[in-house]
């Protein structure tokens, strides 16, 4: 079993080797397993791919992220404009369903409201967000509403994990009831379970997952 402070290590080596995150400025504490991330950094994308560094590590079972967004002054910028360009980056990315979509920006921080049918068109509304010079922080409240049967959402669920090289598929099993999706079984990396319960989310027609998976390094 990796002790803490081998986790700790591990997680300050994985952020030292991102060139994107200045870790002088980044606190880290580790407890059963969940990493603790705090401090500051300058653009919201920071705050994200901290996080992403931390999940890929081994003996990582979950993550605290309490970063705070500190903007340059030069990258502020009136929420009017930009709202302005958070919509213009969902026309983007979303042709055909921005329209069902809402922005609302007070203070730097982007909430996005509406329906999808698909949870990925939710996931590429927030990365379009994610991105934007002056974004302090991003809430997707976008509910999904799908329309497909649960038995082809458990079909397509099993097909993505055997496709997949980072998911072994024989550990997990899939149940679905009515857009919700419960998964179980075990996996060896805080990454791989993050990566089924990814692919989960991807499937049409899902509005929630239970993660059951347990991590068995």
């Amino acid at each position: 079993m990796i002790s803490d402070a081998e986790i700790k290590k591990n997680v300050e080596a994985e952020l030292q080797w991102d060139p994107d995150i200045k870790t002088t400025d980044v606190a880290i504490s580790v407890k059963s397993g969940v990493v603790a991330l705090s401090g500051f950094v300058t653009n919201y994308t920071q705050k994200f791919q901290a996080e992403a560094d931390v999940k890929r590590v081994v003996g990582v079972t979950g993550v605290a992220n309490d970063i705070e967004v500190r903007l340059p002054n030069i990258d502020k910028r009136p929420d009017p404009e930009l709202a302005r360009d958070a919509v213009t980056a969902l026309q983007v990315q979303l042709p055909t369903s921005y329209g069902n979509l809402k922005v609302i920006v007070r203070d730097g921080w982007v909430t996005l409201e509406g329906a999808t049918e698909w949870n990925y068109q939710k996931e590429r509304a927030e990365n379009a967000i994610r991105h934007l010079l002056g974004v302090n922080g991003v809430i997707n409240s976008i509910i999904v509403k799908p329309k497909v049967s649960p038995i082809e959402v458990k079909r397509k669920i099993e097909e993505a994990f055997k496709r997949s090289a980072e998911i072994d598929a024989n550990r997990i099993t899939v149940e679905a009831y009515d857009g919700e999706v419960i998964l179980k079984g075990t996996v060896h990396t805080w990454f791989e379970r993050k990566e089924a319960e990814r692919a989960a989310w991807s499937a049409p027609g899902v509005t929630k997952v239970q993660d059951k998976i347990s991590i068995q390094p």
